[in-house]
């Protein structure tokens, strides 16, 4: 396997109902996650981007939450919808999608 330009963190976390701290499972992170695997197979990048799944990132309350390297660039409520624009802009053309990133307070 070549080595990836770019690399996909996608937060699955899940919590227990009435657990004090939201997670990105509440916010349909796994149809996010799914959409990025879609998006890949679709794109036949798999030489360029890797994704993985992985639990917690942080923002919980900024979810679904994920991390692409090496830029270390954090996005917040991201939906399936916003995936091609991290595609296209982002992984492939290296200009993070700004209305995405998370506040400086969360990812500084």
């Amino acid at each position: 396997m070549p080595k990836p330009k770019k690399h996909v963190f996608v937060c699955v976390q899940s919590r227990p109902m009435g657990h004090p701290r939201p997670s990105c499972s509440q916010k349909n992170c796994t149809e996010v996650a799914e959409e990025f695997y879609g998006q890949l197979q679709q794109r036949q990048l798999f030489d360029q981007i890797q994704v993985t799944t992985t639990s917690c990132l942080g923002p919980c309350s900024e979810g679904p939450s994920v991390l692409v390297y090496p830029e270390g660039i954090m996005y917040g409520g991201v939906s399936k919808q916003d995936v091609a624009a991290i595609y296209d802009e982002h992984l492939l053309n290296d200009q993070p999608v700004e209305r995405l990133k998370v506040a400086e307070e969360f990812w500084a």
